[in-house]
């Protein structure tokens, strides 16, 4: 994982038009009025005893939380926002709107900006204890529910 590439990839998430519908790229998705990516991804923990996640994991919320000083020199301090309450919400039946409703699924919470606009959001995702973490980030102009 590098730094200065994650900072490019926010970068240019933050410069693109939103499109008008929901499409997949290589490296995420994009809809209306967002733009949600995986920054990095580790290797899947199929086959761990547990050890080698936990290595992992604090492995990604140290990249998160290194992005996360250079996003606050731009930004300010961020809001860190549980994503608990917006699951909860979700899975009770309430329209969640992207890229929030996606976020909710894997992240427990995300460190939250707003620029020109836009919010940015940062987190580090896995949907299950054997699947891969993921470091993802969203730009989206729709407020957090």
């Amino acid at each position: 994982m590098t730094t200065a590439r994650h900072l490019t990839a926010i970068d240019r998430l933050l410069s693109l038009p939103f499109p008008g519908a929901f499409g997949r790229t290589d490296r995420g998705c994009s809809g209306v009025g967002y733009h949600l990516v995986d920054l990095a991804t580790s290797e899947d923990f199929w086959d761990d005893d547990g050890t080698r996640r936990e290595i992992v994991e604090e492995q990604y919320e140290a990249e998160r939380d290194a992005l996360a000083v250079l996003l606050t020199a731009r930004w300010g301090e961020p809001q860190v926002f549980s994503l608990w309450s917006v699951f909860d919400r979700g899975m009770s039946g309430e329209d969640i709107p992207d890229p929030w409703d996606a976020l909710s699924q894997s992240v427990p919470d995300v460190h939250l900006w707003r620029a020109d606009g836009r919010w940015i959001a940062l987190g580090v995702a896995q949907g299950d204890t054997e699947l891969p973490f993921q470091l993802v980030a969203a730009v989206t102009e729709t407020d957090p529910p």
